[in-house]
């Protein structure tokens, strides 16, 4: 008899594939990134940094102004994760307060966070919600469009012109989509 049961492990397997699930229909590792830039860009201005002997204090007078720009990152990271269809929107912002942070917040909080506001800004932009696959079976797709049996030789099908292919005539390898190599 095992000790482990099976149903901690199916339960397991199946919030780690909930959570898979809802990774995937937002801009996760954007929302990530971007939040992981608010912590240096906030943190550095109110931080003592100790090398050896001596204390470095990073505080500037616009401390106030890279705590909010490190809370907004927050945020927006946040806003990624639970409501991606304004991706677009909270990317740009990301990427505008990755800038503005770097004469407010000690270069970015050491450029670290400038770096990361970037990435995270960038990926969300660039990010699209992916089609849901459908249950049908593919089906033949047969001859390519605009080509016939009748018209494969003479280059006068259809109206349409041929796209030029590498090494000529067209073959069946080319029409089904597929290329060779070399």
């Amino acid at each position: 008899m095992s000790a482990e049961s099976p149903g901690a492990r199916d339960r397991i397997s199946r919030l780690r594939l909930a959570f898979r699930h809802w990774r995937w229909q937002r801009p996760f590792w954007a929302g990530l990134l971007t939040m992981l830039a608010g912590l240096p860009i906030g943190y550095l201005p109110y931080a003592n940094i100790t090398l050896g002997q001596m204390t470095v204090r990073m505080s500037t007078t616009t401390g106030s102004g890279a705590l909010i720009i490190g809370v907004l990152l927050i945020v927006l990271g946040l806003t990624m994760w639970f409501q991606p269809v304004v991706r677009v929107f909270a990317g740009v912002a990301t990427i505008l307060l990755g800038l503005v942070s770097i004469p407010v917040a000690n270069f970015g909080g050491l450029v670290v966070g400038f770096l990361l506001a970037l990435f995270g800004g960038g990926m969300s932009v660039a990010w699209a919600p992916g089609e849901t696959p459908t249950e049908q079976p593919a089906q033949d797709a047969g001859p390519a469009p605009g080509v016939d049996d009748a018209d494969a030789g003479d280059g006068a099908g259809g109206g349409e012109p041929e796209p030029a292919v590498a090494g000529g005539a067209r073959d069946q390898e080319s029409r089904d989509g597929r290329h060779r190599a070399g």
